[in-house]
């Protein structure tokens, strides 16, 4: 296998750190060298409360993957979660430069840099301009127009931004740990990546990442994304509301979600019964598992009702496709079901697809997104892609990116 690349993606999460070092091979597989994953302390719903701690998890992740694959982590693509996370589509058109009428490079650039000059808050920096697809001479539907002959060029791009601080604080962190950042993706889009398939961008999809503290959503018709979104609700609201049911530790209360926890109380023999310990209490106490059940059904019910809620705000009934549930939380028995029940539209649980290596623990939803950054990665070096995502001008461009690993791996 000739080596193309090696690439490191640090998921930040609100639970868990997650770095994975992946080498990409000439024919563009990927292949997992490293992989290193620590309990996060220092994030809440998926945003820096903490530097010094977030740094130590980081650092702490980054060194496991690299004893793991003996390789020197300096620079990485890293994940932005958080509800400050929002997206909007813009239009720009421009006229045809050039004696041949032809659509050149140089124009479609323009036609971005036009989409783009929208007005973002100040507050915000903007992390993808992502093109949707061209407009040539009022004709839809064309993906690539270079070469071909018009008078006027549109384009359609979403663009993806995130509060200015929380992005700062982010990089302070990975910084701090001794990396540098080759790019800042949402990790809605790293999700997307590494659990969906081309014809389920084109019908129309929607991938919801269930985190510990806040949900990504992210969803796609024609091909590309059109609305990138963070819920703050997660696994942990789940847990929490069970802790204060039953009366018991947080730690105790995710032990008992994750063995006896399901969303179908269908499925739940009545007269079934468990036992947990109860705070202040030596004897644990026991329990009928339908009542931690219907506390679990209820609030993922809610957790439901409130994506369905954001993705009617997309626009309603172009989700042919349905919805695609991945990340750690969508693992509680019965989420499918539910969702079903709730959405009214197809679900599936997916973990990500596409690489080869040290994958055993990691084809598991819960690392959808840090596989997500790899392919991320990939796809940005392969940059023959023309409707690959443009990354900020302010996070390092993905020439530079492609210019100096191809000086590494000649």
């Amino acid at each position: 296998m000739e080596r193309e690349a090696v690439l490191v993606g640090i998921d930040v999460g609100t639970s868990k750190v997650c770095t994975l070092i992946g080498e990409v091979s000439r024919d563009g597989r990927m292949t997992i060298m490293g992989h290193g994953t620590v309990p996060s302390s220092g994030l809440k719903k998926g945003v820096v409360v903490n530097i010094d701690q977030t740094v130590r998890s980081i650092a702490e992740s980054v060194e496991r993957a690299e004893r793991l694959s003996g390789w020197k982590i300096d620079r990485a693509f890293v994940s932005v979660g958080g509800q400050h996370v929002e997206s909007l589509n813009s239009p720009g058109q421009v006229a045809v430069s050039g004696p041949r009428k032809e659509v050149t490079r140089e124009d479609v650039n323009r036609a971005v840099e036009v989409a783009r000059a929208v007005s973002i808050p100040s507050s915000q920096v903007v992390l993808h301009v992502e093109r949707r697809g061209f407009k040539v001479d009022g004709q839809e539907g064309v993906k690539d127009p270079l070469g071909m002959s018009a008078l006027r060029l549109e384009v359609e791009v979403h663009i993806v931004s995130a509060a200015a601080t929380a992005v700062q604080n982010l990089s302070k962190c990975v910084n701090a740990a001794g990396v540098k950042i080759d790019e800042l993706v949402a990790s809605a889009l790293a999700s997307s990546d590494s659990v969906l398939t081309d014809t389920e961008k084109e019908l129309g999809v929607a991938v919801a990442d269930l985190g510990a503290g806040t949900i990504d959503l992210s969803m796609f018709v024609d091909g590309s994304p059109f609305r990138t979104a963070v819920l703050p609700i997660g696994g942990n609201n789940v847990t929490n509301d069970l802790a204060l049911g039953l009366k018991t530790s947080l730690q105790v209360a995710e032990e008992l979600k994750i063995s006896h926890g399901t969303c179908n109380l269908a499925a739940v023999d009545d007269e079934e019964e468990i036992t947990i310990t109860v705070l202040g209490e030596d004897a644990g106490r026991t329990i009928r598992r339908r009542e931690a059940c219907e506390i679990i059904e209820a609030r993922m019910r809610e957790t439901f009702e409130l994506l369905r809620e954001e993705m009617s705000r997309g626009g309603p009934g172009m989700m042919p496709a349905g919805i695609i549930l991945t990340g750690g939380a969508a693992q509680l028995a019965g989420t499918a079901e539910l969702g079903r029940e709730v959405l009214g539209m197809p679900v599936r649980i997916a973990a990500p697809t596409g690489i080869g290596g040290l994958v055993d623990t990691l084809l598991n939803p819960s690392y959808s997104t840090a596989v997500g950054l790899l392919l991320w990665g990939a796809g940005a070096i392969d940059g023959d892609e023309p409707m690959r995502y443009e990354s900020a001008p302010a996070m390092g461009s993905l020439g530079r990116i492609r210019d100096a690993l191809r000086s590494i791996f000649p």
